[in-house]
């Protein structure tokens, strides 16, 4: 009788099923556990020690500024550094630099700043002048006697010229060129004085005074022009004009 030989297969050993209880465990206290699939059954392997669990990272815009290669920035900057034209000075060369005289004159020396000065001064006072002639104007009343007389008649003709010391034409009267130009329009000469003046009339009461006499008061003279009214190149800063008589006893001389 032949012995019948048997072959047994051996099963490979197969690891223990981990069952779902501690699979939980596991998770708690940190170890890993792998799972796969075999055959239809569900197999899970544990692995000791801690895991730490870890996120794919993002790139944010940080990242990817982060991500720049410096080192190939540093070397285009080196290599443009290298290829820079060079500028080269010698040791011994000179800085010349020119010199330009300035020259400062001040406001006093300037004639023409002055000139500019001097004739807005002069506008300003030829505008107060005619202001205040206005206004002297229009408070006297030239009386109905002057009217129509010669000396009046020719005065008026310069209302309004301004006063100026030594003034003797219809650019610029002073108290006795005013009084010797009106009357020379008629043909009287008198000298540019008024201390002078009355010496060449004939004094006359102020009772008898009429309109066109000289009118004289020490360091002044003037026309009469009736009334209390007289006509003058009074002082400086005002024009030729009609004004209430001023002085307290004048002078009355008649010429011609």
């Amino acid at each position: 009788m032949t012995a019948r030989t048997t072959s047994a297969r051996h099963r490979a050993a197969r690891r223990p099923v981990t069952p779902l209880t501690e699979l939980a465990h596991n998770a708690a206290v940190g170890r890993r556990t792998a799972v796969a699939a075999a055959g239809g059954a569900l197999l899970v392997s544990t692995f000791g020690g801690a895991m730490a669990a870890q996120a794919a990272p993002v790139e944010t815009g940080h990242a990817k500024m982060n991500s720049v290669d410096l080192n190939a920035l540093t070397s285009q900057a080196r290599e443009a550094l290298a290829n820079a034209p060079v500028v080269t000075v010698a040791a011994d060369a000179e800085l010349n630099v020119e010199k330009t005289a300035v020259s400062v004159v001040s406001a006093a020396e300037n004639d023409e700043y002055q000139a500019q000065i001097a004739a807005e001064e002069a506008e300003e006072a030829a505008e107060a002048a005619a202001a205040e002639a206005a206004e002297a104007a229009a408070s006297v009343d030239v009386p109905a006697s002057a009217i129509g007389n010669s000396v009046i008649s020719i005065a008026s003709r310069y209302i309004g010229v301004p006063y100026v010391s030594g003034g003797s034409t219809p650019s610029g009267f002073d108290c006795s060129g005013f009084t010797a130009y009106v009357f020379g329009q008629l043909g009287i000469s008198l000298p540019h004085s008024s201390s002078a003046q009355p010496g060449y009339g004939t004094v006359v009461p102020a009772s008898e005074a009429q309109p066109g006499d000289l009118m004289w008061t020490p360091g002044h003279v003037s026309i009469y022009a009736g009334g209390n009214t007289m006509i003058d190149a009074s002082k400086p800063g005002t024009v030729v004009d009609f004004r209430p008589i001023w002085q307290s006893n004048p002078t009355f001389v008649r010429m011609g």
